[in-house]
């Protein structure tokens, strides 16, 4: 008896954890997040070496001003190192237009959460200042319902078709993230509170019925986090890569509120376990009946 009482015990206290993480991540904006200060440097020295007038630009119908290789120098003239040749030309304008393409769109170190996605603070001295005149705002709500206002103009009608099927995509894991934890932590703390009667009433089967409740509400959050990490490796691989992709320089992760909520559905599906196994621990009480003494011409 004393067993089962200190598991039961010990699963409401782990569940009621798992609760306050859940609800730290759902109320924190720190699930995903980015730092362009790297990416921005480059471009900012990229652009000075521009405008430097000792800087020649080269276009991309003209040989590269570099040195050929050693290699092509000890083979001297011949098919393979006009060859050789061709492939640097190649290989040096492809990471320059790669270069020009990354610096021409504006990439800010964000936070992103389930319900807005905001400018890091202290990141960069520039959106800090136009934040504090008010010309941008510091956060921008996620949106869960569809608005073609976001899409993109003058693009190809197949590109444009792609984005919009991507957008509808992209919703759908937003609206399941959302939705799915949200019922975990409703399960979870509608389980709680049967523990807790149960715990005190020591009533097995209401304790039995909370630990399956714990394990559902785990089953749920899985889900949620699961459609989360899809959404955010769909959202960097959409096409066209250019618009939605990031650049290597661009250093970017999961942020404390992820790893807030797996720490719940950790403690969830531990919760469950003791639960529903505390009641296997305690003893059946037997009520002995006594039978009724038999006399002399009775029966």
């Amino acid at each position: 008896m004393a067993a089962m009482k200190i598991l039961t015990s010990t699963g409401l206290f782990f569940a009621f954890l798992a609760l306050g993480l859940l609800a730290m991540a759902i109320c924190t904006d720190y699930w995903y997040e980015t730092d362009a200060r790297r990416h921005r440097e480059r471009c900012k020295n990229y652009a000075n070496k521009r405008n430097d007038p000792g800087y020649i630009y080269i276009s991309n119908h003209n040989l590269p001003l570099q040195m050929p290789p050693k290699s092509v120098e000890r083979k001297g003239s011949g098919p393979d190192a006009a060859g050789a040749l061709v492939r640097g030309k190649r290989h040096f304008l492809a990471a320059a237009s790669a270069m020009e393409s990354h610096c021409s769109r504006q990439f800010n170190s964000t936070i992103s959460g389930l319900w807005r996605k905001c400018h890091r603070e202290g990141f960069d001295l520039e959106t800090e200042d136009l934040i504090y005149k008010g010309i941008i705002q510091r956060c921008t709500p996620v949106k869960y319902h569809y608005s073609s206002s976001i899409l993109p103009r003058n693009l190809p009608i197949n590109i444009t078709k792609t984005i919009r099927q991507d957008e509808w995509h992209a919703l759908h894991l937003r609206r399941m993230t959302a939705g799915f934890v949200g019922m975990a932590v409703s399960i979870i703390l509608f389980g709680w509170i049967i523990g807790v009667l149960g715990c005190c009433q020591q009533h097995d089967l209401m304790q039995y019925v909370a630990g399956l409740l714990f394990l559902m509400g785990g089953t749920c959050c899985i889900i949620s986090l699961c459609t989360c990490v899809a959404g955010i490796n769909f959202e960097l691989s959409r096409y066209p890569r250019y618009m939605y992709g990031l650049p290597e320089d661009i250093s970017h992760g999961y942020g404390r509120s992820m790893f807030c909520a797996w720490g719940g559905l950790g403690l969830t599906l531990l919760a469950g376990f003791l639960c529903t196994l505390a009641p296997s621990l305690s003893t059946p009480t037997r009520t002995t009946t006594h039978k009724p003494r038999q006399e002399n011409g009775t029966v």
